[in-house]
């Protein structure tokens, strides 16, 4: 059931969405329509209704001169300009109908759905030719649907009151430069963006780039602050220390150092010790230890008993 209902919607057999507004964006019947008008919340087509007011005979049929092609020339071309300037535009076209509901209404298609919302707010607060304009989302996506194909041959005999649309052309060179004016200028633009983030990339290097030598500068600065103080406190303490030995007491008891100097200059001067006699010298000149030994003196009894002996 489901499938089924998505095939029908927009079409004849659609007994609950009305399908002139969905090919169309506009009904004859208005508000008081018994299907329903499901107005788009978002949209690449815009409609601006009623805007063009062309010069009409009195039995409804539009005047075509010289003067009125310049002046829908002028107009077309007008319309196109300030619509482009909301973001790229696909196609334009202005109904040439006389009927109420489609009599000078402006479709204009955009490439994005979002340059068509911005244009909607911005249009329904201006004017134009001096009456206020209104604008809205439109759920036409292919004005060839939309477009009365018999108008195209001729041969449409409900004339200016059909309900599809009659189209109002602008000359083909007007349509050609202005197509390319905006080639140009989006092409313009895109430049100028990329040059835009270009220099908001290369800044963004620069940035960080200097960011990383401000760090390495400030290790440095650092690194130099912590040797400047350490040779600092290293000054400090040589002449804290200089300072101190400066204020010794000028008049001291120095008589310790001097007996200690005294005391150093005798043991530096002082005669070593003769060696002590050795016997090769004594050899050398020819004498015996033993002539040197004192005569062993002996007991009386024995020197007695020596003499009784010889006598």
């Amino acid at each position: 059931m489901a499938e089924y209902l998505a095939s029908i919607y927009g079409t004849e057999k659609d007994k609950v969405n009305c399908s002139f507004y969905f090919k169309i964006g506009a009904c004859r019947h208005g508000e008081r329509c018994s299907r329903k008008h499901v107005k788009p919340t978002f949209s690449q087509t815009l409609l601006v209704a009623n805007m063009y007011k062309p010069p009409m005979t009195p039995d409804g049929r539009p005047i075509e001169t010289g003067d009125q092609k310049q002046e829908f020339n002028d107009f077309y071309e007008d319309v196109f300009s300030e619509l482009a300037s909301f973001g790229e535009v696909e196609d334009m076209i202005v109904c040439n109908n006389v009927g109420e509901h489609l009599v000078g209404n402006v479709y204009c298609q955009f490439r994005n759905e979002e340059d068509a919302g911005k244009a909607v707010e911005s249009l329904n607060n201006r004017f134009y030719a001096g009456r206020p304009m209104y604008a809205e989302l439109s759920p036409v996506t292919d004005f060839r649907e939309a477009c009365c194909r018999q108008n195209e041959i001729s041969e449409c005999n409900r004339g200016g009151f059909c309900n599809f649309m009659h189209l109002q052309h602008p000359s083909r060179s007007l349509r050609r430069e202005l197509m390319e004016a905006q080639r140009l200028s989006i092409r313009e633009k895109r430049r100028e963006q990329r040059e835009q983030e270009g220099d908001a990339s290369r800044s963004h290097r620069e940035d960080s780039s200097s960011r990383r030598f401000d760090e390495d500068r400030g290790d440095r600065d650092r690194d130099r602050d912590r040797r400047r103080r350490y040779d600092d406190d290293r000054v400090d303490d040589r002449r804290r220390r200089r300072y101190q030995d400066d204020r010794r007491p000028r008049y001291e008891d120095d008589s310790r150092r001097r007996r200690y100097e005294e005391h150093r200059y005798e043991d530096d001067h002082r005669q070593p010790p003769p060696p002590p006699p050795e016997a090769d010298a004594y050899r050398h000149h020819g004498m015996s230890m033993e002539l040197d030994r004192p005569a062993e003196v002996k007991p009386e009894h024995i020197k007695d008993e020596r003499v009784m002996e010889n006598q």
